[in-house]
C-alpha cells in the first residue's frame, strides 16, 4: 500500500528499444513493489524506440524526450561525444531525479554525464547536485561475465560449447568501466539441457524485470534513509545492509541486498 501523503520519488528512465524493462517499472510504480514514485521522464537515443510509445500510453502518460548521438554531432559541429553525454545530463538533471535507470540504454556514458550526475561537475551557471544521483543499469549477465553488448548471445554460445552451465542478470551502479559498477541485485539462471536461445532469453527477461524493480526500490530506500538523517540532525540514522539468499523460480539461491533504515533519537546530556 502506498502513502498518498508521501512525496513522490522521481525516476528518469533511459531507453533505446522496445521498452519491456521500462514497462516493468511502469507496472510496478505506486504498488508495494515500488511505492510512492513517479517516472517523470523517459529519454531515448532512438527515435523509433517503442518504449517512447509505452511511456505515452501509460496512465498517466509519461513525458518523453529524444536525443541521439549522431544527429547531435551533425547539428553541432565541433561538439564531441562527451558534449553529447553532458547534454543528456542536463536534460536529466532538470527533472531533479532521485534515481536514473538505464533500461536497455545502448550507449556507454563517459565523464560528461557521470560527473554531472555524481556532483563532480555542474551545469554551467548552476551548482553541482547537493548529493550524487544514483545511476543504475540492467545487464543480462553475471558480474564480470560477458560485459558489453550481445551478452545473452555470447553466454548462450558459451553454453553450447560446454564452457558454462549458467548465466544470469544483474542490476549494478554505473561507472565509467562498462558493466563493472557495484552489483546491487544478481540472479543466476541455469541452462537447461536442450535450451534454445529463444527459450533461455524468455526466462532471462522475466528475471530482468523482477530484479530491476527490486534494485530500484532498494536504491531509493537507501537514498531516502540518508535524506531522513540529513534533514533530522537530532536523529542518528543507521543504514544496515543485509545479505540474504533470494531463491528464484529456477530454484537457484543467489545473494541480493536489502536495506534497513533505523532512526534513533540522540539525546543531549542535559536531557538525560
Amino acid at each position: 500500500m502506498t502513502d498518498s501523503t508521501a512525496p513522490k520519488r522521481r525516476i528518469v528512465v533511459l531507453i533505446s528499444g522496445s521498452g519491456t524493462n521500462l514497462q516493468a517499472l511502469i507496472d510496478a510504480q505506486n504498488t508495494p513493489a515500488l511505492p510512492d514514485i513517479e517516472i517523470s521522464l523517459v529519454l531515448s537515443n532512438r527515435k523509433a524506440a517503442y518504449g517512447l510509445t509505452r511511456a505515452a500510453q501509460a496512465n498517466p502518460p509519461i513525458r518523453t524526450a529524444y536525443l541521439a548521438l549522431q544527429p547531435y554531432l551533425k547539428a553541432n559541429p565541433g561538439k564531441t561525444r562527451d558534449d553529447y553525454d553532458a547534454e543528456v545530463g542536463k536534460i536529466v538533471l532538470k527533472e531533479k531525479p532521485d534515481l536514473v535507470v538505464l533500461a536497455g540504454w545502448m550507449h556507454v556514458f563517459g565523464d560528461g554525464f557521470l560527473d554531472l550526475a555524481y556532483g563532480v561537475k555542474s551545469v554551467e551557471g548552476e551548482r553541482p547536485v547537493s548529493s550524487p544521483i544514483p545511476v543504475i543499469n540492467l545487464h543480462p549477465a553475471l558480474p564480470g561475465e560477458f560485459d558489453g553488448t550481445n551478452a545473452i548471445e555470447r553466454a548462450y554460445e558459451a553454453f553450447r560449447e560446454g564452457k558454462i552451465t549458467r548465466s544470469g542478470a544483474m542490476v549494478h551502479r554505473v561507472v565509467k568501466d562498462v558493466d563493472r559498477g557495484e552489483p546491487l541485485v544478481v540472479r543466476e539462471i541455469v541452462f537447461e539441457k536442450d535450451d534454445s536461445l529463444e527459450a533461455f532469453e524468455e526466462r532471462l527477461h522475466k528475471v530482468e524485470w523482477e530484479i530491476l524493480v527490486k534494485a530500484a526500490k532498494n536504491v531509493l530506500d537507501e537514498a531516502n534513509c540518508k535524506l531522513h538523517h540529513s534533514t533530522n540532525p537530532s536523529m542518528l540514522t543507521i543504514v544496515s545492509l543485509a545479505e540474504y539468499n533470494d531463491e528464484n523460480r529456477e530454484g537457484f539461491k543467489t545473494p541480493a541486498k536489502m536495506y534497513y533504515c533505523v532512526s534513533v533519537f540522540m539525546l543531549s546530556p542535559a536531557t538525560m
